[in-house]
C-alpha cells in the first residue's frame, strides 16, 4: 500500500469554487424521485446491471447515492439509480446518500460530470482485482498464465516494450480456457514464450487464440519437446507481416484463422521430417505438467 501522492500530476489553476459542502445521511427510498429529462433511460443492459447488483448485494460495493432536495419534500437522483433501485429489490428501505445543493441545470451537469469523466477500468485492471479478491476464475486463468510463463501487465504497455510473456490479452485467455481447456492454452502459450527468442510483444489475442485452434484436438499438444523444438523456427513476426500487411481494417477473425493455417502448415511439414520424435524431460509442455 501507498500513501495519496499528488506530485503524479500538476496542480489546478481554475478559481476554487466547489460550492455547497454536501451532508451524508441516509435518506427513505420513498422520497426519491428520477428527473427524466436528463436521466437515461433503463434499457436492457440497465436491467441486468440492477439484477447483478442485487443478485451480488453488498454494502462494501455500495457507493452513496447523489441527490439534490427538490420541491415536496423529495429527491432527486443524480447518480446511482441502479444501485437504489437494486436494493429497494432487497427489501431495503433507506439507503446512504450524499445530498448535494443543485437546481435542475447543475443537478444535469453533475449528472454528466458523474458518468462522463469516469476512469476507466481496463480488463487487465479488473483482472488482478478479481485475483486479489479470491474469484475462482481469475485464480485458474493466473496458475494457467505462470505455467506458461505469461504475465498479466497491470497498465497499458506498448507492444514494442513489452517484455517475453508480457500481455494485456485478458479477454483471449479468458475465452480460450474456457473453449479450449488448460492443456492447450498452457501448451500454445508456451508455443510462443519458450520458442526462438521468447517473442516479446506477441502474446496477444489472435495469435493465442490461432495457436489454440491449431492445436486443440491434435497429437501435438502432447509431444513436449517435440513440439516446442518444431516451433522454434516458426517465426511469429513474419507470419504477423504476411497476414497484416497490406491489410487495412482486417478482421481479428481473419487474423485468428490465418495464423490457425500458417501453425497447422508449420507443424504438418516440421513434425513429418526425422529426428524430431525425443522428448526432452526438461522442458516440457502442458501435458506433461501432471
Amino acid at each position: 500500500m501507498h500513501t495519496l501522492d499528488t506530485s503524479i500530476t500538476v496542480a489546478p489553476k481554475s478559481d476554487f469554487r466547489p460550492g455547497p459542502a454536501p451532508m451524508l445521511t441516509w435518506i427513505g427510498t420513498d422520497r426519491f424521485v428520477v428527473d427524466d429529462t436528463y436521466q437515461r433511460e433503463i434499457g436492457k443492459r440497465g436491467r441486468q446491471n440492477i439484477n447483478h447488483i442485487a443478485e451480488n448485494f453488498d454494502w462494501s460495493k455500495f457507493a452513496p447515492v447523489i441527490v439534490a432536495p427538490v420541491e415536496g419534500g423529495k429527491y432527486a437522483i443524480v447518480d446511482g439509480q441502479h444501485r437504489t433501485i437494486a436494493a429497494m429489490l432487497r427489501g431495503l428501505e433507506e439507503v446512504p446518500c450524499q445530498i448535494v445543493q443543485a437546481d435542475r441545470a447543475q443537478q444535469a451537469a453533475a449528472y454528466a460530470a458523474v458518468n462522463g469523466n469516469v476512469t476507466k477500468t481496463t480488463a487487465q485492471q479488473l483482472f488482478h482485482a478479481k485475483l486479489a479478491a479470491g474469484h475462482e476464475d481469475a485464480r485458474e486463468l493466473h496458475e494457467v498464465c505462470g505455467a506458461a510463463g505469461v504475465k498479466i501487465v497491470r497498465r497499458s504497455v506498448s507492444l514494442a516494450n513489452m517484455a517475453v510473456g508480457e500481455t494485456q490479452a485478458v479477454g483471449a485467455l479468458t475465452r480460450c480456457l474456457k473453449v479450449y481447456g488448460r492443456d492447450t492454452l498452457i501448451t500454445a502459450l508456451q508455443c510462443i514464450t519458450e520458442t526462438a527468442d521468447g517473442n516479446a510483444g506477441f502474446v496477444r489475442a489472435t495469435i493465442i487464440e490461432g495457436y489454440c485452434q491449431a492445436l486443440h484436438g491434435t497429437p501435438w499438444v502432447d509431444q513436449g519437446e517435440t513440439l516446442l523444438r518444431a516451433m522454434d523456427d516458426f517465426c511469429i513476426v513474419d507470419v504477423w507481416g504476411e497476414v497484416t500487411d497490406g491489410r487495412d481494417n482486417i478482421f481479428p477473425a481473419t487474423v485468428r484463422h490465418l495464423v490457425t493455417e500458417r501453425v497447422r502448415q508449420h507443424l504438418e511439414r516440421r513434425l513429418q521430417e526425422p529426428g524430431h520424435n525425443a522428448v526432452d524431460p526438461v522442458r516440457t509442455t502442458a501435458a506433461h505438467l501432471h
